[in-house]
């Protein structure tokens, strides 16, 4: 069966016949139920996937433009037919009808899968604040997945739906989309409707989108920006809209409209000193390297004071804002605390003692801060920091749990305070495989100018759509093994990037294999020979490369290296680099390293 990784070439597929609406949906639903990375709360059973589809069957699919897509709902959104428990069983109920975004997408024709893990009360950045178990991350089950749209965006990355909502108030639709490798879309507040959805802090939550890829995301902010008369801060999202600046003014004040495009772009980059990747070398080389490739496609980029940001965001939690979070569940709350997970219990508990002056005091600080950041930002056409400075494995968090969450927040916190779109997108891997995500933020109603950027840098990136292993483009592409200096983060590294090449894994090769060390001229590589009697695994990286600039690539390699086949430790066969015998002459055999990486760390 042919694995559709974006709604077009999904609607191709079943348009085509090599698909089946039916069975296909069948199977996502299987998919779902066997999942083991504690993603789902609940799913529909088949009889009611079987009611979906006969709706389904009265249209027409050129009617529908998301005719049988499959999606995940994050269980604070309503859903008719499953209950809503905000990551809480005790907190259970069972939903009348369906929020009114939820309903929006279904009108159009997606088919809900069920609904997904989350922390509770959408309380946490980091997806492990779940009485049913933390959500792996899809890369790596020893890592966070991210939160608190945990399931959401586990459930896309995996190919198990083709798109999920969850929510975003303090960023719980950017983290987890950058944990992912995926897009997520915080859009500007009450754009889409959150009739329907358990409210963390009703004045700043966003329901958003996570997808593979940008055009789904365009499309599904076309579909779902509708206005709502029964939510009272629900806002109309207008083309007219799209130029208005955040003023401090009674009267908006207009300016031009944000470009779409990078060339000439100013991109407001924040200094060194403003930035904290908490150790994490990797994650600093990944984002400097996006802001290389940015000026490459030619962004303008621009010094920026992130400070007051910073300043604003430490209200989020440090201020009144966690008294709505109490509001919210005050009634459940105060019967009986203990039926909320202790971490919540510390966080929400404090709110008790907030009294309204305090709220004011802070209302009228976040006010000082706004007018500060929208002049600033007004300065600019967006600006871009990393989604978040770091990621930690699940023992981590659950060792450490309100400081590393804290942490998770630092570029994401201030984004609903002060009335900004945002949009995570996909920047690459670390060489532990990891995924990087960046974000763009600017004024209200700039959703679509950053979605168009991100489709953008998506084009020029190549990278897979989640874990999937799959790519939004259908542009033929060749797997390349690579086991030197075109390595992540390695002198030649370039060459592959400048072709479009997206890292796809690091593993290592079979147990028959042996690694030198060239003679010759820096930079320094490596020559990689079989060799069954005496071979050993080594680490290497696998690329994904456009077939249209293989050629490009190869001339590029010299002599005595060449392009062959290389067995993995799976078994899988892949094209990658290998050494003429004659290469060896003088050459050492640093195969006892583990790979490249390994003998350069024994020469520091």
């Amino acid at each position: 069966m042919i694995q559709p990784s974006t709604i077009t070439q999904l609607l191709e597929a079943y348009r085509s016949g090599e698909l089946s609406v039916r069975q296909y949906l069948h199977e996502k639903l299987v998919q779902a139920q066997a999942d083991t990375r504690h993603v789902w709360l609940s799913c529909i059973s088949e009889t009611q996937l079987d009611q979906y589809l006969e709706a389904l069957s009265t249209h027409d699919i050129d009617d529908l433009p998301l005719y049988g897509v499959p999606f995940a709902i994050k269980d604070n959104i309503d859903l008719a037919g499953l209950p809503t428990t905000a990551g809480c069983d005790a907190y259970r109920y069972h939903p009348e009808s369906s929020a009114f975004v939820v309903e929006l997408l279904i009108a159009a024709g997606a088919i809900p899968i069920g609904k997904t893990s989350l922390d509770q009360f959408a309380t946490g950045l980091v997806g492990t604040r779940s009485p049913w178990g933390a959500t792996q991350n899809s890369f790596d089950p020893a890592y966070i997945s991210g939160g608190s749209s945990a399931g959401s965006a586990v459930a896309v990355a995996t190919g198990q739906v083709m798109f999920a909502l969850g929510t975003d108030t303090a960023g719980s639709g950017r983290v987890p989309a950058a944990f992912n490798n995926l897009f997520g879309l915080k859009p500007t507040k009450g754009v889409l409707s959150c009739q329907g959805v358990v409210p963390a802090c009703r004045t700043l939550d966003c329901v958003t989108f996570f997808t593979g890829n940008a055009d789904d995301l365009s499309l599904l902010h076309q579909l779902a920006a509708v206005t709502d008369p029964q939510d009272s801060y629900s806002r109309p999202f207008t083309p007219e809209q799209q130029t208005v600046l955040p003023s401090t003014t009674t009267k908006p004040e207009l300016t031009k409209p944000i470009p779409t495009k990078w060339q000439g772009l100013k991109v407001g980059v924040p200094d060194q000193s403003q930035l904290n990747f908490f150790g994490n070398h990797a994650y600093q080389a990944q984002y400097e390297q996006v802001l290389t490739q940015l000026k490459k496609m030619g962004a303008e980029l621009v010094p920026f004071d992130l400070n007051p940001y910073l300043e604003a965001a430490r209200l989020l939690y440090d201020g009144p804002w966690v008294a709505e979070r109490y509001a919210a569940i005050e009634a459940f709350y105060k019967a009986d605390p203990s039926r909320c997970l202790p971490v919540i219990q510390t966080i929400i508990g404090q709110a008790e003692n907030l009294s309204a002056a305090q709220t004011f005091k802070a209302m009228y600080q976040l006010q000082d801060y706004k007018v500060i950041c929208d002049q600033q930002l007004a300065t600019v056409d967006v600006v871009i920091t990393p989604t978040a400075g770091t990621i930690y494995t699940i023992e981590e968090v659950n060792q450490n749990p309100v400081t590393l969450n804290s942490h998770l927040g630092y570029y994401t916190n201030f984004m609903n305070l002060l009335d900004y779109s945002a949009i995570a997108i996909p920047g690459g891997f670390t060489p532990e495989g990891l995924p990087f995500g960046f974000t763009l933020f600017a004024p209200a109603f700039a959703d679509r100018a950053l979605i168009s950027l991100a489709d953008a840098w998506q084009k020029t990136a190549h990278l897979p759509v989640g874990a999937t292993g799959l790519y939004p483009d259908p542009q033929s592409r060749l797997d390349l093994l690579v086991c030197g200096a075109h390595m992540q983060g390695l002198p030649l590294n370039h060459q592959l990037t400048e072709l479009g090449g997206a890292l796809k894994q690091a593993t290592q090769t079979a147990a028959c294999y042996q690694l030198y060390a060239l003679a010759g001229s820096p930079p320094a590589r490596p020559g990689l020979v079989r060799n069954k009697a005496d071979g050993v695994s080594l680490d290497v990286e696998v690329w994904s490369l456009p077939l249209s600039a293989v050629g490009a690539f190869l001339s590029q390699i010299p002599h005595p290296l060449g392009l062959g086949s290389v067995e993995l430790a799976s078994g899988e066969w892949v094209k990658g680099f290998i050494c003429e015998p004659a290469g060896l002459e003088e050459a050492e055999n640093i195969s006892h390293f583990g790979g490249w990486r390994g003998y350069l760390e024994s020469l520091k």
